[in-house]
């Protein structure tokens, strides 16, 4: 028997098999969950058809920032699926001039993209599919370090990961009374497509595996295990939290000298 027999889960935001959503998708399919993804636009679609076939699952276009496409989801997952016992937000997008320089120079229009697409779309996608979601289900959303410590380049792609926290808690409590658990994974850096969009990024890979506690970075299937015990029951009591999947990254205050060479 597996941790998630008989469970569905709706998974967003794959963008390729590099993506964390891919990584959780995986993860969950192996512990016995139904799959279904979602896609945003024909550029990703083949990509996304081809995993959900892998996993035996389903795939349905979405673009998280279109109120009729949000209802055509759900009346899809109606018909097809019933009730949803996992939804997976892993969506977040900034425009890249936005990732470099100074806070302060971000743009009107470029902080409403971001907050619309990064946070406001988990209040988005959890409107349009409360009524799939069986009492008791889990919603799982990803977010990153950036969102309540300094981390250069990251800038209001950070400011926007703090507003999708707070969403989290206050999301748990709307939910709560019907067992709905609401929780996220701040994972550390990952090698992703929207990642590299961050200026160094290969250099904050190099130094997370030098000073975390474990000594490495993360991938997605390590994000993947966190998520099956999130939708899982082993975690029926637990919701409104930030779970870290970053090595321990997170705790470490000083960093350690480099040990010399030789």
């Amino acid at each position: 028997m597996g941790l998630l027999d008989g469970k569905i889960a709706l998974v967003t935001g794959v963008a390729n098999r590099w993506s964390i959503a891919t990584g959780i998708a995986r993860e969950l399919h192996r512990h016995g969950a139904s799959i279904i993804l979602t896609y945003q636009g024909e550029r990703v679609q083949g990509e996304v058809e081809k995993l959900a076939a892998e996993l035996g699952g389903h795939a349905y276009p979405c673009d998280v920032s279109s109120d009729a496409s949000l209802a055509g989801l759900a009346a899809r997952i109606e018909k097809d699926h019933g009730r949803l016992t996992t939804l997976v937000h892993s969506i977040a997008f900034v425009n890249k001039e936005d990732l470099e320089g100074k806070v302060y120079t971000t743009s009107r229009a470029g902080f409403a993209l971001a907050a619309d697409i990064s946070a406001f779309s988990l209040i988005a996608l959890t409107n349009a599919l409360v009524d799939a979601l069986a009492d008791g289900s889990s919603i799982i959303a990803l977010t990153y370090f950036g969102s309540t410590t300094i981390v250069p380049n990251y800038n209001v792609a950070g400011i926007v990961k703090a507003a999708l926290e707070a969403i989290v808690r206050y999301l748990s409590f709307d939910l709560g009374e019907r067992g709905i658990r609401v929780n996220a994974i701040s994972a550390g850096p990952i090698s992703t497509a929207s990642s590299r969009q961050v200026r160094d990024f290969k250099k904050m890979l190099d130094k997370v595996a030098a000073a975390a506690p474990l000594r490495r970075n993360v991938t997605p299937e390590d994000v993947g295990h966190t998520a099956v015990y999130l939708a899982s029951d082993l975690s029926l009591a637990v919701t409104s939290d930030i779970h870290f999947v970053d090595a321990g990254y997170h705790a470490m205050g000083m960093y350690p000298e480099p040990a010399p060479a030789g």
